[in-house]
């Protein structure tokens, strides 16, 4: 059998596919905060409560209306940034222009109330949720077993936030919303219905999370602690990338992903800090973070 520093190819390939398909999920949970952070100024804490209500809306579209998972992908992020705009429309909007940590504050609040709704309805236990018929089953790559359904996570993960990083970066829309992180007054000058675009843009990255939930779905169980489980280690990938960076976010994600799944192989007593240490190490030598721009 192969080797590689000691360890198996194949255990050594596994932890590195767990590391990327966690990678994948903060990837996907960062970028929707950055996107946020980046127009809104909003450190948006309620980002792990989003994710786990596209999780519950994927099963509740499945127990109660029938739907299966093809279309919870396409309706259930629908519904959480449907949501996600109500809740910016009618409460958010009033904190702009106040301290950020009004935000937080106010996003904190939130994610206690969504989990604790949820508690209170479907308890801690969780809820299974079948991969579907198309993905089950292991591909045999030779070096490894490839489950179907966590490549499937890793490709689509991809494919998002390379696209999201597109639009933002390379289109008129994205332009836009660059320039009214930059100043508002003047995108509203030349036409740009500001608050809309506020709305749209918080509504778009709690979609994103919602993404991210119906992907885990069938690879955690649907619970209302699944969002809290997620958010610290979120929050320090956003810090290590830099607040409000896209590209940043995106790349450690999956970066921060692998060093956790290595460090799981090599020494596992530190896979459950390594984020955070990583998190320190980057603030003392870079604030602003790796992809960040110094103030």
């Amino acid at each position: 059998m192969t080797m590689i520093f000691g360890v198996p190819l194949p255990a050594l390939m596994g932890q590195l596919l767990v590391g990327l398909i966690n990678g994948s999920f903060y990837a996907l949970l960062s970028l929707g905060l950055a996107v946020i952070f980046g127009l809104l100024r909003v450190i948006n804490f309620a980002h792990g409560a989003f994710y786990m209500l596209g999780a519950f809306a994927a099963w509740m579209l499945l127990a109660y209306a029938g739907i299966g998972y093809w279309g919870a992908l396409m309706l259930a992020p629908l519904i959480v940034g449907v949501a996600g705009m109500a809740i910016e429309r009618l409460m958010l909007r009033r904190l702009y222009g106040l301290d950020h940590l009004y935000g937080l504050l106010f996003t904190f609040g939130l994610a206690l109330l969504l989990e604790g709704t949820f508690r209170h309805f479907f308890g801690t236990s969780g809820q299974p949720y079948a991969a579907p018929e198309a993905l089950r089953g292991a591909t045999n790559l030779g070096f490894m077993v490839l489950p179907n359904y966590r490549g499937w996570v890793v490709a689509a993960s991809l494919v998002i936030c390379l696209g999201t990083w597109a639009v933002i970066e390379k289109t008129s829309i994205g332009a836009y919303l660059r320039a009214a992180t930059e100043n508002a007054t003047l995108v509203q000058a030349f036409g740009v219905n500001v608050p809309v675009l506020l709305t749209v843009t918080y509504g778009f990255g709690c979609a994103l999370a919602g993404i991210a939930g119906v992907l885990a779905a069938p690879v955690f169980q649907v619970s209302p602690l699944m969002g809290s489980n997620l958010i610290i280690v979120v929050f320090a990938v956003v810090v290590i990338g830099g607040m409000g960076s896209i590209l940043g976010a995106i790349v450690t994600g999956y970066m921060l992903g692998i060093v956790e799944g290595l460090c799981k192989v090599f020494y596992p007593e530190a896979a459950n800090i390594v984020v955070f240490v990583i998190m320190a190490i980057v603030l003392l030598l870079r604030p602003a973070g790796l992809f960040g721009k110094d103030s």
